[in-house]
């Protein structure tokens, strides 16, 4: 049943938000990432092969830990957006932003009208008749949260136009595309990469839309709030995981010889 977007409360006032992304799809593992204190995790539906069925499990999952659900979808696709909503996201991330069209589309297909057209639907996320569907629409206008990717050159350029028009709630950059964008694939710390990446942070502050920041390190997290950030995905599981493996064995190892 529709919840309380805390993750926008705390935008809206003064606290940090801080999230992960996940792409293996395990409801235990989005259980693990909520109880381990996390405020939000997007969960991946863009890279990763999730079907469904799967989907709504893990959203499920993050809500019974009190985590926010939110979701990347695949690029240009308003039926993923409607599905994932559906199924209780609170929250969609929007790949590869480039232009304000894209940002109206999504919206478009992520809230009711007036502020979109997105398909009038009972089921789950009203708790099958719990909510008066006519609060329904309000409340859930009120707690989606449209989320645009910035990770092209193009996005960056037409940032200004992207967020003029309204309706987006945070800006995710994307580093690792946007390197590529540039012509320096996965050199994220390159410096048209780090001028781009201020430059967002700058357009995004400019309009008093939150910008959701990516570190790497501990560093970057660091500078990234005494810019005044104050929200960010800490990287992904996968990566999280692999790393902690290969610590623990090289420990091991080293102990042994």
């Amino acid at each position: 049943m529709l919840r309380t977007n805390t993750v926008k409360q705390r935008l809206a006032g003064t606290g940090e938000s801080h999230g992960l992304f996940c792409s293996i799809p395990s409801p235990v593992l989005v259980e693990m990432i909520g109880c381990a204190g996390y405020d939000f995790v997007v969960l991946d539906s863009e890279h990763a092969l999730v079907d469904p069925q799967q989907l709504e499990n893990l959203i499920r999952a993050a809500e019974a830990v009190d985590l926010v659900p939110f979701v990347r979808v695949p690029e240009s696709d308003p039926g993923a957006i409607l599905r994932v909503l559906d199924a209780g996201a609170l929250g969609v991330v929007v790949p590869h932003v480039r232009c304000r069209a894209d940002v109206d589309a999504a919206i478009r297909a992520a809230r009711y009208a007036p502020e979109g057209m997105r398909s009038l639907n009972g089921g789950r996320v009203p708790g099958f008749g719990r909510i008066e569907l006519t609060e329904y629409v309000r409340r859930a206008n009120a707690e989606t949260m449209v989320i645009a990717m910035i990770e092209d050159a193009e996005g960056v350029e037409q940032l200004p136009s992207i967020l003029d028009g309204g309706g987006v709630d945070l800006v995710l950059e994307g580093a690792a595309d946007l390197s590529q964008s540039y012509g320096v694939p996965w050199q994220t710390r390159h410096p048209r990469v780090r001028d781009a990446l201020a430059r967002v942070h700058a357009e995004c502050r400019a309009r008093d839309v939150p910008f959701c920041a990516l570190p790497r390190s501990p560093e970057d997290h660091r500078e990234w709030r005494a810019a005044g950030v104050r929200a960010f995905v800490l990287g992904e599981e996968r990566g999280l995981a692999a790393r902690a493996l290969r610590a623990h064995l090289d420990l091991h190892r080293e102990n042994h010889e």
